[in-house]
């Protein structure tokens, strides 16, 4: 009875949603004022999503089926698709190849109206490659309101000074092009340290906010004692990705500190996506191997990280009742 009861719950959703969900239609492009993610009406939004996995590892969801299950059935309101740059078949290996998967979401993205992150998923400072694919991106989908950039998806060894120094050059790159679309910054330590940051940010440029990146059982109070700063002094922050196990991805999920982190969220109005839409043998990931590469996933192919964030999305977007 409970199987045929989420069933029909999810043909509900599923079916509303052609309807309800059509954010970039209502909000149009998104600028940044003050700490906030606002739309065209200078109105504060707070979008919720997922992430992609590395698409050089997990290319099978990097489709338009899958980004219309995420917005339909999930409540997604923006994808991120996650460029792999250095490993085996990823952007440095396979650019032309990698450039496809990452279109194919763009283009999905734009269909269904939902925004979405185009994401240089790196560790590592890689200057001219970094712009050669944001000059094409930005040429290509510069015009529509859609596209977020995220130029440095999480700085690891490197310095404030270093990671400021490649951001200023690919936003100069970008707003040749593209003067207005939001550009996430990465922030040092895998996006922790965002006080660092608050205390000597990037300036000459608009529509800018810097990511924040945490595993809700590793990163607790003090990581959102440093976000607290960051914003009591007008630093603008945004989620691109987290999650509610340990940071290494692994590890039992922590839900209590999980709920209290999207609490944050939403309470600071910033927005958050979830990693990852990927079936490795890690309790990041959000599906099992037996979940199809078109969506339409049965709380069978979910793992619980998979059915916590879906139902964190739909809760927290009032697609369900508390």
């Amino acid at each position: 009875m409970k199987k045929i009861y989420t069933v029909i719950l999810s043909i509900f959703i599923f079916m509303a949603g052609f309807a309800q969900i059509q954010p970039v239609k209502d909000n149009g492009a998104l600028k940044v004022a003050g700490t906030k993610l606002v739309n065209q009406n200078w109105q504060p939004v707070v979008l919720r999503g997922m992430s992609l996995g590395w698409h050089n590892w997990w290319p099978r969801f990097y489709n338009a089926e899958v980004v219309s299950w995420l917005k339909n059935d999930w409540g997604c309101t923006i994808i991120r698709a996650a460029m792999g740059v250095e490993p085996d078949h990823g952007y440095i290996q396979e650019p032309a190849w990698s450039k496809e998967k990452i279109k194919a979401v763009i283009d999905a993205a734009i269909k269904e109206g939902i925004y979405v992150i185009v994401d240089w998923h790196s560790h590592n400072i890689r200057l001219e490659e970094a712009k050669q694919f944001f000059i094409e991106i930005a040429t290509e989908y510069g015009k529509q309101p859609n596209i977020i950039y995220e130029i440095f998806n999480e700085p690891a060894e490197q310095s404030w000074a270093d990671v400021k120094a490649y951001s200023l050059e690919l936003l100069k790159t970008i707003r040749a092009i593209d003067p207005d679309n939001v550009i996430l910054i990465g922030s040092p330590h895998w996006d922790q340290d965002v006080q660092v940051v608050a205390d000597d940010p990037i300036k000459g440029y608009n529509n800018i906010m810097y990511t924040l990146h945490y595993y809700a059982a590793s990163h607790k109070q003090n990581l959102r004692d440093r976000a607290d700063y960051a914003l009591k002094k007008n630093i603008p922050i945004f989620i691109s990705e987290s999650a509610g196990m340990e940071h290494t991805g692994d590890g039992p999920l922590n839900e209590t500190e999980w709920k209290t982190w999207i609490a944050w969220a939403e309470k600071n109005q910033i927005s958050w996506l979830t990693w990852s839409v990927t079936d490795k043998n890690e309790t990041c990931s959000v599906l099992l191997p037996s979940a199809s590469s078109t969506g339409n996933w049965r709380d069978e192919d979910l793992q619980p990280s998979g059915i916590m964030a879906r139902h964190l999305i739909l809760l927290n977007s009032k697609r369900i009742k508390r």
